[in-house]
């Protein structure tokens, strides 16, 4: 992929205001105006209204109102007449877990994260990129009573914790530094902070095969990440593992945890071997 394509792919990735390239004759509009739309909806948001998704979405109000019309025509937005408020549908669901149900790597990493989460009573969970996001696929716990509260669909930051360093460790330099470049424009105050933390973390993957995150994105959180590639190599995935940081010290996962999903990542890695009858 020419750097070109690889900036304006990662440019749709970052940022929901961005322009679209009008060299590209096959970008359609519209169909990124309805899916910004859908994309308004914060965790815990139950309804928004015309205002507010103009407001969040950078488009005109009489452009939402044709959008949101549309969706809730075709099952992906609910309105209520009874306040003039919109929530997320049926189809949008339906997506997700037509989504989740389909990717291949969650359903093998499942039980190996089940056993770590359960021997070492941590938080394990599997992640993929979205813009300047993670989006929790899939989270085991253990039994511990203090647990973070994250869950399929959560969304993390993807310069301060462990599962994005290690995705953004792993990308090309030339993918990893338009984000990069992303995240100062949009968080000019943390960005030293954050630039620090990914240049540790290409560091860390290369000597010992895994990243940190100490407090980095929560005071009270330690966590180690790996990345991953799906085994056609054209998806990058990350585990993480970690918890409260007064349960669980750096020590335990710096000689432990860590190594021990590094093993982790090389087997979901590995192709699987067909054994003959």
């Amino acid at each position: 992929m020419t750097r070109r394509k690889l900036e304006t792919a990662a440019s749709r990735a970052t940022d929901p205001g961005v322009s679209p390239d009008t060299q590209d004759r096959q970008f359609v509009t519209s169909l990124a105006r309805g899916l910004e739309v859908l994309r308004a909806f914060g965790p815990g948001e139950a309804t928004l209204g015309n205002q507010e998704i103009a407001e969040r979405t950078g488009l005109s109000k009489p452009t939402i109102s044709r959008l949101t019309h549309t969706l809730v025509d075709l099952g992906y937005l609910s309105y209520s007449a009874r306040n003039g408020r919109y929530q997320l549908g049926p189809g949008v669901l339906a997506l997700g877990y037509a989504m989740i149900a389909g990717l291949e790597v969650r359903e093998r990493a499942r039980p190996m994260l089940e056993d770590l989460a359960a021997s070492a009573n941590v938080t394990v969970a599997i992640g993929e990129r979205d813009r300047l996001n993670i989006v929790y696929l899939d989270c085991c716990r253990g039994s511990q009573t203090v647990a973070l509260s994250l869950n399929v669909g959560s969304r993390i930051p993807l310069g301060s914790t462990a599962l994005g360093r290690a995705i953004l460790a792993k990308l090309p330099a030339g993918e990893r530094e338009y984000l990069l470049r992303a995240m100062r424009e949009r968080m000019p105050e943390d960005y030293p902070k954050i630039e620090h933390g990914v240049e540790q973390a290409i560091r860390e993957l290369e000597t010992q095969g895994f990243c940190t995150s100490f407090g980095d994105w929560r005071n009270d959180v330690n966590a180690v990440g790996v990345p991953v590639a799906s085994l056609d190599g054209e998806r990058l995935f990350g585990l993480i593992c970690g918890g409260p940081s007064f349960t669980l010290s750096t020590e335990t996962l710096m000689q432990d945890l860590g190594p021990r999903l590094v093993e982790i990542a090389g087997r979901l890695s590995a192709p699987r071997q067909v054994t003959a009858d």
